[in-house]
């Protein structure tokens, strides 16, 4: 049995849900003079239905590239992403521009993310615009319920973008997103520009409307602590590839792949009492367009063995639900 399919199996044990999005193969390379930057290099993942899956690495591990090629904001290199079993890479433009009023996304900086020059009706409503879908009252009314949707005032709606905080100008964003129904969204380091109490409360936010809604979520994210707070299961990258994933509290309690450990011992615990030792890496990442041989991350791994440096380790299930790609569990 192959991983992709291990994984499945593992997941739908007990679940009443099934994928929504399921990603194979993926690859994103770009051109770098005459070299290859392998943003993101063999990725695969199934999102089910009415989940959050966090998507967490450090900066340049290839977490954005991943879910925007995954909603086709990018061409992918090769391999494939099936929408309620279809793929969306095979897609004509038409079919697409169908496909987005359930595909949508919300961006990171809610500052450069939404035009200076139009009024929050404008904002909202070019979804609308674009689909053909609402017009006039009907769409004025529409724009006022998702404001209020997302905890701002219907009489912001002739407001602009610089007239509003950053949390304001995110819940916009997260408006915008919404308007046309969509039933899976990729959520794009939506709180990292954000200050920590305004952070809590997008999250929050986030998971309410999940719940109204039925909606399913990629989270990508930075913080650990709102990652486990908000994702049902977290994958996690380095480098363009996946080094681990497993349920939330399990990936917290028992990790196993060497990254994810130094990646945790670094969140704060809010318990004096508790005691947890400090991993630091050394070095830098190394560049994706020359990346090492055999295992990403053993230049920096305190476990490396000559194997690692060798053979690229197999991507497998070492528990139930918990796959890692790791020549100590190989």
């Amino acid at each position: 049995m192959t991983p992709k399919l291990q994984e499945k199996n593992s997941l739908e044990q007990g679940s009443a849900s099934y994928p929504l999005v399921q990603v194979e193969g993926l690859k994103k390379y770009f051109t770098v003079g005459d070299k290859k930057l392998k943003a993101v290099d063999g990725l695969n993942l199934d999102i089910f239905e009415g989940e959050t899956v966090g998507l967490v690495g450090e900066s340049g591990c290839g977490k954005s590239t991943a879910g925007r090629t995954m909603i086709r904001l990018h061409e992918p290199t090769s391999g494939q992403v099936l929408y309620n079993g279809k793929n969306i890479f095979d897609k004509s433009e038409r079919d697409m521009s169908r496909l987005r009023k359930e595909i949508q996304m919300i961006f990171q900086d809610p500052y450069a993310s939404l035009n200076p020059r139009m009024t929050v009706e404008d904002i909202i409503g070019e979804p609308f615009a674009i689909h053909h879908t609402l017009g006039g009252k009907k769409k004025k009314e529409r724009i006022k319920e998702l404001l209020r949707l997302v905890g701002l005032q219907a009489d912001h709606i002739s407001r602009f973008p610089h007239e509003f905080s950053g949390g304001q100008r995110q819940r916009i964003g997260i408006a915008r997103a919404l308007a046309l129904d969509p039933k899976f969204i990729v959520c794009d380091e939506p709180i990292s520009a954000l200050d920590v109490s305004i952070q809590a409360q997008i999250v929050n936010l986030l998971k309410d409307l999940q719940q109204k809604m039925g909606l399913t979520y990629l989270f990508i994210a930075h913080d650990l602590s709102m990652v486990k707070y908000i994702s049902d299961r977290i994958l996690i990258m380095y480098l363009g590839k996946m080094i681990e994933l497993a349920a939330s509290e399990e990936l917290y309690e028992d990790p196993l792949h060497p990254y994810t450990k130094a990646l945790l011992s670094s969140v704060p615990i809010p318990d004096p009492e508790v005691k947890r030792e400090r991993i630091i890496l050394k070095g830098d990442v190394p560049s994706p367009i020359d990346p090492p041989s055999g295992c990403v991350f053993r230049t920096r791994c305190p476990a490396a063995m000559d194997i690692c440096a060798q053979v690229v380790p197999v991507w497998q299930e070492v528990r139930t639900g918990h796959f890692t790609a790791c020549h100590l569990y190989q």
